[in-house]
Order: structure tokens, then sequence, then C-alpha cells
């Protein structure tokens, strides 16, 4: 075997290298890096500079405002509620490379006409203009359960024509109203009738997993399938099932196929973030946020690196 000159080694790496560069153009390719978010659901005490340092420090991309020190009005919210807040609020995100991804409303779109579909459809609208004042994207809308005294066509139908017309609110302020996937409204073929019915270009679903499998237990392969077209955001989370209670847990402790899900996105092509919502807020039994974010972002990278 003839030695390898040092000239041709020198050259042979810098080829190597400039290949790795290249990537995909020389047949090389690198492992897709999730793009990380977390909900403020989950530090419901922490200061908006809490937030962003924590955001930064862990290597997040986005975060998604569900409230701030418990106010979850968030246009009452002292980061927001006035054009020089928001400057400043937006020029430290920017400071941080941190996106504002979504903004978690209450508005619900069940109810019936009448003044409390109105008042809810006026919030929705406070928090699309908010969006478009933050340069955030979304805006989560949702139903929790259906209401029994209504026939569910009803209620589906309902929701749909609120998502249209918070939509067509939403179409020239670079805003989408997203639909969670929450409460009664888990179930695909629920979920493909409300969609369909409110196709419009600023109408979309948030893809919360758990929500779904535990209740319906429908494979996340087959959930991805049907509501690919739909999905412009996700919330990421596990659980326990213990007696037919819901218990949190860090990612891939739990019952939830989680990783399933997040692969099915991952060879689907989806290119939004990967929203951690520690759920603290409600359920303040479970973990500290500083622990809980910090897991996130570890168990996601080991996930991507070992497919």
């Amino acid at each position: 075997m003839n030695p390898i000159s040092r000239k041709q080694f020198l050259q042979n790496s810098s080829f190597f290298l400039a290949a790795l560069a290249a990537g995909p153009v020389l047949g090389f390719s690198r492992k897709p890096e999730p793009v990380l978010a977390f909900s403020t659901l989950g530090c419901p005490d922490w200061s908006f500079q809490q937030i962003t340092d924590f955001a930064a420090q862990h290597g997040y991309k986005g975060i998604e405002v569900r409230g701030i020190r418990r106010q979850m009005d968030l246009p009452l919210c002292e980061e927001f509620r006035s054009e020089e807040a928001r400057k400043k609020t937006l020029a430290i995100m920017k400071q941080k490379g941190l996106l504002f991804v979504n903004l978690g409303s209450s508005t619900t779109l069940h109810f019936r006409e009448g003044t409390e579909r109105q008042k809810n459809l006026a919030d929705g609208k406070r928090f699309i203009d908010l969006a478009n004042q933050l340069d955030c994207p979304y805006v989560r809308v949702f139903p929790n359960n259906f209401p029994k005294e209504q026939e569910k066509n009803e209620t589906i139908d309902l929701i749909s024509k609120g998502l249209l017309e918070l939509g067509d609110y939403a179409r020239d302020k670079k805003v989408t109203v997203l639909l969670e996937t929450h409460g009664d409204a888990v179930r695909v073929d629920d979920l493909v009738t409300i969609m369909q019915a409110a196709k419009h270009s600023n109408v979309g679903l948030i893809w919360d997993v758990a929500n779904m499998w535990t209740i319906t237990k429908e494979p996340p392969d087959e959930a991805y399938r049907q509501l690919k077209n739909y999905i412009r955001h996700t919330h990421i989370k596990d659980a326990k099932l213990i007696d037919g209670k819901i218990q949190y847990t860090f990612l891939g402790e739990g019952d939830v196929p989680i990783f399933e899900a997040i692969d099915a996105l991952a060879k689907g092509g989806y290119k939004g973030h990967y929203s951690f919502e520690w759920e603290k807020l409600w359920h303040p039994e479970i973990a500290e946020p500083e622990i809980a974010f910090a897991d996130y972002p570890v168990k996601m990278k080991n996930h991507f690196n070992s497919r």
C-alpha cells in the first residue's frame, strides 16, 4: 500500500470539510434540529425577564404566551398594553434571538348566538390585534366540553363559523387563528369535519398530541395523516394514565406515544415550533419550570440525534 502524502492528506481533509459544509449538495446530510418553544403556562410566576433569559440560555427559539405572572388577558399585561411597552418587549426578544410563536387566548367558539358568543369573538379579535402588533403568527382558540344541551353537529357548526369569522378578521393582519385539539374536540373525525367547514387561509390547528391520545388512543401516525394539512403549531407533552386520571411527566416517561407523533411531524416536513406545554398553572403539584424547561430540550435533541 502506498503511504498517503501530507499534501494529499490536506487536500482530502479540505475536501471532506467542504463537503460537510455543502451538505446535501454533495450527498452529505445533517440531522435536523428541532425548533423549540415553551408555553408560559409552565412558569406562571416568572417575570418576562426570567422567561426570556431562561429560553435563550437553554436553546429555545420561541415563546408561546399563555399569561405572564398569572395575567391571562394578554392585552392587559404590562409588557403589551402600550405601544412603548410593546416596542421594548420586542427589542428584548430580538436581542435574545427569540420570537413570539403563539398567543393563547381563552376564546371559546361553541356558544350559540348571543352575548356570550359575541364576547368570545370580540376577545379573539383583541388577541389577533395584539398578535399583529407583536409580529406573532398565531392565536389559539378552543372549545372545551361540548355543551350537553346542544346537538353535537350544531356545536361543530358553531365552532366552524367562529373560526371563519376570526379568520376573516385576521386575514389582513398576518395572523392565523388556530383551533387547539382540546376538551371534546379531540377525535380525528370531528376535527376533520370542523376544519373542512372552516377552510380558510388564516385558520389552522394546534396539534396537542397528549390531549387527543389520552382520550381517544388514536395512533399518532393516523391522526397526523388526516390532520397534516391543517397543523400549523404543536403542543408537546407526556403523561401517565393512573386510575383514569392524567399525571404529567417529563418527555419520554409517560404513556403517550409522543415520539411517534414527533417523528410523524418531522418525516412529514413540519417546519414549525415544537412547543413544550408544561401545565404548571393548572397542576401546581408538578415539577418546577426550571427543572422541566431544562429537561425538554435535552430530550428533544437526544431523540432527533438518534433518529
